[in-house]
């Protein structure tokens, strides 16, 4: 079903103008005595539109709908039979020409007409006549037309090529002037039944709530003398249960203008009487307000019960004769069944009740201290929704969301309702949401006419709002249930993905990437370094791409959010007016108009960027180990306003992802600074010696690894003399490093000293084994090269525990060039020797720590052999040429990483170059 719900002024009148061709239609009606087709003198105040699906539970929601809007407008009077030749003509629609209907109800000073179409012109209809003859009452089709012909004033039908349409006008019951309201006449049987006299006492109550006046028929009810209770709180005397209705107490109800409702007295016995009460909101002639209160026996309310208006308030009776819910009445059925669908359906009827302009629905926050605008109608929404106010605001007749307040007039009180600040409404009616005694929320209906509501049509909001509280709250809880397993669900997905970076700039990425579009239209993260450093921009994003680039410009060029530790949500403006500012400046710029000079100069941003932040701007600390160390700002667009359950997810998010930010952060400065120490321990470039080729290779394992258990150098000892080393300390990482730096430094010290090659080591040794338990056992290959003049090259090597060198000469062959001695770091007394080792031009010495040698692919192992088997393809390469080779064939025996460090030293004596 869709419907329309439309005002006061004319209806559209649907029918072409102009030259273009008028459908053919043909018209019959009835009217007592005279006809009348279809008369729109009359000035129509107020149209209700719906559609209903061709199916048959589409003329129980027809017959909801018409009396819906019918008691909205107040006719009650004729809501029954309204609604008995609605349900006729949607059955003959839906059920058996089985197509759609479309009901519209008009109303007007002279009564209320309803038409019914249906999309089936083919169907017999009956031409009007001097006699109409409407056939047999018994005959299955047609009796909607003699029930327009029993019960209405007029009737008729158009008939077009494509519609039928049936009318009927119902006029208003004349009732004597200045009545209110009226009965009909009873006989004596069924009048009330009362004592056989009826005594109706009149309390009156002053300004503080005290009995100032006590009447002789109260003594007789209540058993006290006037003397006996005259100054004494009238608190103290009534038993109150609860007020039907208006879900407010004896202190409240006394202040409003008008209350009817039923209660209990305690009588001088300490009985508890039972009354109904009607309470009068005066003012003497010097201004002062009291309250006159009529009280009579409980079941002799019918003496002072005011009839009600409409049966809306009470359970109903449909016309099949089953009881309808009071629920079910106001919103209509079906009811929405998302909560979002029943406060708007709530406002749309509040506003058509009352017939007001506007309308408006605000839910409670769960501390009862601010209300949120959830649902308006003739309001602009994109400005209003999930805009907060405060409960206790406004200075108005009752100063509380939690009381009904009447407005006669908002230009006379600005401020009473901040909600309709600025949007031409001068009259409103507001009524509390109530469950079990605790706000939920707030419903008002408002006019642009000054003086449109008084008390009477707060009470009928209230009884409304009464009727509706319950669901709408069991709504909310339904949503916030929904909301907090979804926010559950999003934070575990946000602290895995954090949780699986340590980098900073991926952290950003994910903070931002996190919350747009989920919570907020765009985002920005500010850092701060330190406690003396300025916040800086360091991410941007919106979830239209084209706009971040103008968002960044506009946000660089205003100074930063302060950065307050304290925790929650606060509102940022300087993104919003630096919006509207450079709109402004941008729109004068095209009228030709130049720069106002109010306008501040250099925010270069487009009209886009600046709706892009024109709603409402939230900032929240990041707040890690006691210290702000950034902001993270959201923003909406076109003054849309965040919900309270997302600032509480963000606030959420926001621990979360600060810890995760300082996290990345120190793992940056700690590999910052391993990294710098890493680097330290490994050699300078390496020095040009004359006639000798000399390439490295080095890869430590792990990741952030420079510098591992291997090593190398290469280093002059004096002229024409240098030293070389590669070893390999037990184990990876931090502590293997450590031992790597003291056997690098000591040896280039040891050397330059003038020792041998033997004494070097074993003085390397006694300095490992001074570590004591972090001390490493080491594996070791230390020479001394000398270049000769013929082009070859003179070495001195010892072996210390370490993988032999190996021997390329220029014809293929390999061979080891060393023999193997004792490691350092176990024994205390050494006995190292050094052996000589000529490489002729063309021969290649190969270095390696048993990384290499040791590289697996399952059961397989490189090892010695396979190394030398690489090495007899290298003949007549360059020393950088071998080494790469190697370290190829390295890569390529495994498809795993490397799990130990490797290095490679490769020296090739070319010869000497002749001309």
């Amino acid at each position: 079903m869709t419907t329309g719900l439309h005002p006061g002024g004319q209806p559209q009148d649907p029918r072409p103008t102009g030259n273009q061709a008028l459908p053919r239609q043909e018209r019959v009606g009835h009217e007592a005595p005279h006809a009348d087709n279809r008369t729109r003198s009359a000035v129509i105040t107020a149209r209700a539109a719906a559609s209903f699906d061709p199916v048959g539970r589409s003329v129980a929601t027809a017959r909801s709908f018409v009396r819906d809007t019918l008691q909205g407008w107040g006719f009650a009077d004729i809501v029954d039979d309204a609604v008995v030749l609605t349900s006729e003509l949607v059955t003959n629609a839906v059920v058996h020409a089985g197509t759609s209907a479309d009901v519209l109800c008009l109303r007007s000073d002279e009564g209320v007409r309803i038409e019914v179409a249906d999309r089936y012109p083919e169907r017999e209809i009956p031409l009007q006549a001097t006699a109409v003859n409407m056939g047999s009452p018994d005959r299955e089709g047609g009796r909607g037309l003699q029930l327009c012909a029993a019960l209405a004033g007029r009737w008729g039908v158009d008939y077009s090529p494509t519609h039928k349409q049936v009318w009927f006008h119902l006029d208003l019951p004349d009732r004597p002037v200045g009545t209110r309201t009226a009965g009909p006449s009873l006989p004596a049987h069924l009048l009330p039944l009362a004592d056989g006299r009826v005594r109706v006492a009149v309390i009156q109550i002053d300004r503080v709530g005290a009995i100032s006046a006590w009447n002789e028929d109260a003594e007789d009810l209540f058993g006290y003398a006037a003397e006996q209770v005259i100054g004494k709180p009238l608190t103290d005397l009534a038993a109150w249960p609860h007020t039907p209705g208006t879900s407010t107490g004896i202190v409240e109800a006394l202040q409003l203008s008008r209350w009817e409702g039923t209660y209990g007295l305690r009588a001088a016995s300490g009985r508890v009487t039972p009354v109904y009460a009607s309470h009068l909101r005066v003012r003497d002639t010097g201004g002062e307000p009291s309250t006159v209160c009529l009280l009579v026996r409980d079941h002799e309310r019918a003496v002072l019960q005011t009839p009600l208006r409409a049966s809306a308030t009470d359970t109903t009776t449909s016309s099949e004769g089953q009881a309808t819910d009071p629920f079910e009445v106001f919103i209509g059925s079906p009811a929405p069944d998302d909560l979002d669908g029943l406060l708007q359906r709530t406002v749309e009827r509040a506003r058509d009740m009352l017939d007001g302009d506007s309308a408006f629905l605000l839910l409670a926050t769960d501390d009862e201290t601010e209300l949120e605008v959830r649902a308006s109608t003739g309001l602009p929404s994109a400005r209003q929704r999930f805009a907060r106010v405060p409960v206790e605001a406004g200075p108005g007749r009752y100063g509380s969301a939690r009381m009904p307040a009447v407005h006669e007039d908002l230009t006379v009180v600005p401020g009473a309702v901040p909600l309709l600040a600025g949007t031409g409404m001068r009259s409103v009616v507001t009524v509390p949401l109530k469950v079990e005694g605790r706000l939920t929320g707030s419903l008002g209906v408002a006019a642009e006419g000054p003086s449109r509501y008084s008390n009477e049509e707060a009470l009928r909001l209230q009884f409304a709002a009464d009727r509706i509280a319950l669901a709408v709250e069991s709504a909310r809880l339904g949503e916030l249930e929904r909301l907090r397993r979804g926010s559950l669900s999003f934070l575990v997905e946000a602290s895995d993905l954090l949780a699986g970076t340590l980098d900073r700039d991926q952290t950003l990425a994910l903070m931002a990437q996190m919350t747009v579009p989920t919570l907020a239209t765009w985002c920005a993260v500010y850092t701060i370094a330190d406690q003396a450093s300025d916040p800086y921009l360091s991410y941007v994003l919106h979830e239209d791409e084209e706009r971040i680039d103008g968002l960044k410009a506009l946000l660089s060029k205003i100074a930063p959010p302060d950065p307050v530790p304290t925790p929650g949500a606060r509102v940022w403006a300087a993104p919003g007016e630096a919006a509207h500012q450079a709109a402004l400046r941008t729109s004068m710029r095209s009228l030709g108009l130049g720069e106002p000079a109010s306008v501040t100069s250099g925010i270069g941003t487009t009209l886009a960027t600046a709706a892009a932040v024109g709603g409402e701007t939230v900032v929240l600390p990041l707040v890690a180990r006691n210290r702000v160390i950034g902001m993270l700002t959201l923003g909406k667009p076109s003054d849309e306003h965040f919900r309270q359950e997302i600032l509480e997810l963000a606030e959420d998010l926001s621990r979360r992802a600060a810890l995760a930010l300082d996290n990345a952060r120190l793992y940056s400065e700690r590999t910052a600074i391993s990294q710098s120490l890493q680097r330290s321990l490994l050699p300078p470039d390496l020095p040009h010696i004359d006639g000798v080729e000399v390439e490295v290779i080095y890869r430590a394992a792990g990741e952030g690894n420079e510098v591992g258990g291997d090593f190398y150098d290469l280093f002059p000892i004096r002229d024409g003399v240098y030293g070389f080393a590669i070893g390999d300390v037990c184990g990876t990482g931090p502590e293997a490093a450590a031992v790597t730096g003291l056997a690098r430094h000591a040896l280039r010290l040891l050397a330059r000293e003038g020792f041998g090659g033997p004494a070097v080591l074993e003085r390397l040794n006694s300095a490992i084994l001074d570590e004591g338990a972090r001390s490493r056992f080491l594996t070791l290959l230390y020479g001394e090269l000398w270049p000769q003049e013929d082009g070859s090259a003179m070495l001195k090597v010892v072996c210390a525990g370490h993988p032999l060198p190996l021997r390329l000469r220029q014809d293929g062959t390999v061979e080891a060039a060393a023999e193997p001695q004792p490691l350092l770091g176990v024994m205390e007394d050494l006995e190292l020797y050094e052996q000589t080792i000529t490489l002729d031009p063309g021969d290649v010495l190969l270095c390696v720590t048993d990384g290499v040698t040791e590289r697996r692919e399952g059961t397989r192992m490189l090892g010695d052999d396979g190394l030398a088997d690489v090495l007899t393809t290298c003949t007549g390469l360059t020393a950088g040429a071998v080494a790469a080779r190697i370290m190829r064939a390295v890569e390529r025996f495994a498809s795993d990483a490397p799990s130990d460090d490797m290095a490679i030293l490769a020296m090739r004596v070319p010869g000497l170059q002749r001309d």
